[in-house]
């Protein structure tokens, strides 16, 4: 199953810039494993926020949930969910053409 994400992150203000290091750190590490994993698809920043959409792949919801807690960053992030599947436009693509063009 595919999951579209919008994942706001609300840090303590009052952290000293050495914690904010390591656990940044410690989550692009874990972003890195579950992009290996094939999990997490693609994610990107929204402008001005500490925020992001990105493309999930689980084989239910409860994964996702367990995907997600294991982010180091997830007791402070806001999570919507929602799940998505192929369009139309992009079936008649792919039986057309192929696979989509890469971004």
């Amino acid at each position: 199953m595919l999951f579209m994400l919008k994942i706001a992150v609300d840090l303590p203000g009052d952290w000293p810039k050495e914690k904010l290091e390591e656990i940044m750190k410690t989550e692009s590490a874990r972003s890195m494993q579950l992009i290996k994993e094939g999990k997490l698809k693609r994610i990107f920043r929204i402008v001005g926020q500490r925020a992001n959409f990105s493309i999930w792949e689980a084989d239910s919801p409860e994964e996702l949930h367990a995907t997600l807690t294991s982010l180091p960053l997830n007791p402070y992030m806001h999570v919507s969910v929602y799940p998505i599947m192929k369009h139309p436009a992009t079936q008649a693509w792919e039986a057309a053409h192929g696979a989509m063009p890469p971004f």
